[in-house]
């Protein structure tokens, strides 16, 4: 058991993304990982997938998640639930930053492009 202190989303080199990793492997997981960030407003994610399911919870902003074709709104205390291997990118489409926190059912996380590739995040996964 931990008890961890969470640190405040620091800004990274993805445009408008700042993240903090709250959970993981480093923390003695083994099958969870926690990640908070903050969307500035007007930013992205890039477009990726997970080797795992995914739930973003929306503590705060506006945004929109696009994946297979479809565009789905959400705000503030809302969830959004993201099955394994599904193409998915986040937008905040407020004025105000949206800040999330992602829960992934896996540790660390694996990250890819749409292509297959491997994305390689500047955080601990």
């Amino acid at each position: 058991m931990n008890i961890l202190e969470q640190p405040r989303p620091q800004i990274t080199p993805i445009p408008g993304v700042a993240h903090a990793t709250w959970a993981g492997a480093a923390d003695g997981l083994s099958q969870l990982s926690v990640w908070r960030q903050t969307l500035a407003p007007g930013a992205a994610t890039p477009p990726h997938r997970h080797d795992c399911d995914e739930v973003v919870l929306c503590l705060q902003g506006d945004g929109e998640v696009h994946s297979e074709g479809q565009v789905r709104r959400f705000g503030a205390d809302t969830t959004v639930t993201l099955p394994a291997r599904r193409d998915h990118q986040i937008f905040n489409t407020g004025a105000q930053p949206m800040e999330i926190i992602g829960v992934f059912a896996a540790t660390p996380v694996a990250t890819r492009l749409p292509d297959g590739q491997p994305l390689e995040l500047p955080w601990r996964t």
